[in-house]
């Protein structure tokens, strides 16, 4: 008989997660202690913006007219022990406030409240990102507090998950890791993944430690890349270089590759920043410190590039920005997402309106959201609107809506035919046809 499932959490990653388990075929059972979050699930309906993922809850969610029935949500603790044989823990893990470090109390909550209701032999598996060291003590913790003792096991899975991608990043992932303490863990997790390892995906079987390192070092190497080219992009202004042409001809080079070679505005988001600070607060407890201290630089390299685009920005409106009217397109820190944590996008518009600019923002979803964390910007139905009256224009998220736009059409409504390519991603020849003083971070200014 096929394992059944929980999900603890259900957000993004907990959401998309229990989806793509009932997707493979399993019984899932999703808590969350946010009953508004439950309601909404229960109905197919989704709390963040994620390309197909809406689709895949209402292919499953109990209730629902043609759905296959095996995917429910609850807030019973009591309800996920006696369900589930496999429990997935798919909390946050923020970054502490005024701290590097990583804030462990949502993961310890779930692990103490679910080892509560554990009265049977049981696995359960933690997906968060988390220091590592973590899973040997949550291993420990569960043997503490469940009453069916030994008899529940521990096992580290990290997600690899790339928001819009988070469908297919489950269902068809590019490698599973498991780290396990025994050979019941292992062998119940490539029951649970046997559709995608039958597919072909690898599947990585480690300890403890060894998992937890795969996500942060993982982050940190992106981090890494992404802030190496932002960093060849200061140069090449300096030189008076292309950054566009450099990345092109070292991404040849298949020890380097293509790919997060776009110079811009730097990372944003929910993982990046955060895993990258917690890596290296976790070295310095380790009395490693000393191994990640590159990455203090990685870090200062990516907001740099934020107060550059701010540098442009006033430089392209007379050297003030007092009364001056911006237009920013892109609130979300990557297309394909409603998210706005960390976003650049917005930390540059932030920036910009705290200094006397009057910043009007689009974006085709962060709207919402981007007005919760900003209240105080201007918020505009389309691209055009925000644009009108602009004495400058900011392209800081690479959405396809804004590659389509029509630079004579957005020319008619601005003040000024001043536009900032803080992604690298528009056609810069189109632009300057059409009238516009064109510039883009690395990049000659004709």
């Amino acid at each position: 008989m096929a394992p059944r499932i929980t999900v603890i959490g259900t957000g993004y990653l907990g959401a998309t997660h229990a989806a793509a388990m009932a997707e493979l075929g399993f019984e899932v059972l999703g808590l969350d202690v946010d009953p508004g979050k439950i309601e909404m699930l229960g109905r197919g309906k989704v709390p963040m913006y994620e390309p197909g993922l809406e689709e895949l809850l209402q292919k499953h969610v109990a209730g629902l007219e043609g759905s296959t029935g095996r995917l429910r949500f609850t807030t019973s603790w009591e309800e996920v022990g006696e369900f589930g044989d496999v429990h997935f823990v798919c909390v946050n893990t923020p970054q502490k406030h005024g701290e590097y470090a990583c804030d462990m109390s949502y993961v310890d909550a779930a692990v103490a409240s679910l080892a509560a209701v554990l009265h049977r032999p049981a696995l359960v598996v933690g997906k968060s990102t988390v220091p590592v060291g973590s899973a040997a003590r949550l291993a420990r913790l569960l043997t503490e507090l469940a009453p069916a003792g030994e008899e529940v096991e521990l096992a580290w899975n990290p997600e690899f998950l790339r928001e819009g991608f988070a469908v297919q990043d489950t269902l068809h992932p590019d490698r599973i890791v498991v780290g396990v303490a025994g050979e019941r863990g292992e062998k119940l997790l490539r029951e649970v993944y046997a559709g995608p390892v039958g597919e072909g995906t690898p599947f990585v079987v480690a300890d403890y430690p060894t998992a937890e390192l795969v996500k942060t070092a993982a982050n940190s190497f992106l981090a890494t890349k992404i802030s190496f080219i932002n960093a060849m992009a200061e140069v090449c202004e300096a030189a008076d270089g292309d950054v566009v042409k450099l990345a092109e001809a070292i991404g040849h080079d298949d020890r380097i590759g293509k790919k997060f070679l776009r110079a811009g505005v730097g990372f944003g988001g929910g993982c990046l920043p955060k895993d990258i600070r917690a890596f290296m607060a976790r070295a310095g407890e380790l009395g490693v410190d000393q191994a990640l201290t590159f990455l203090r630089e990685v870090d200062s390299i990516n907001m740099r590039r934020r107060a550059h685009m701010v540098e442009l920005a006033r430089e392209a409106v007379g050297g003030s920005f007092l009364g001056q009217r911006v237009a920013v397109l892109g609130a979300t820190f990557k297309p394909d997402s409603d998210d706005v944590r960390d976003s650049p996008a917005l930390n540059v518009a932030g920036q910009i309106h705290l200094q006397g600019g009057q910043v009007t923002v689009y974006d085709p979803k962060g709207m919402e959201n981007a007005r919760r964390l900003f209240p105080t910007l201007a918020y505009a139905p389309s691209a055009l609107e925000a644009c009108r009256g602009a004495r400058v224009v900011l392209h800081l998220t690479e959405w396809g809506e804004f590659r389509e736009l029509d630079p004579a059409a957005v020319g008619a409504v601005v003040a000024d035919r001043h536009l900032i390519d803080g992604r690298n991603a528009l056609d810069a020849a189109a632009w300057r046809g059409a009238g516009w003083t064109f510039r883009a971070m690395g990049r000659p200014r004709a």
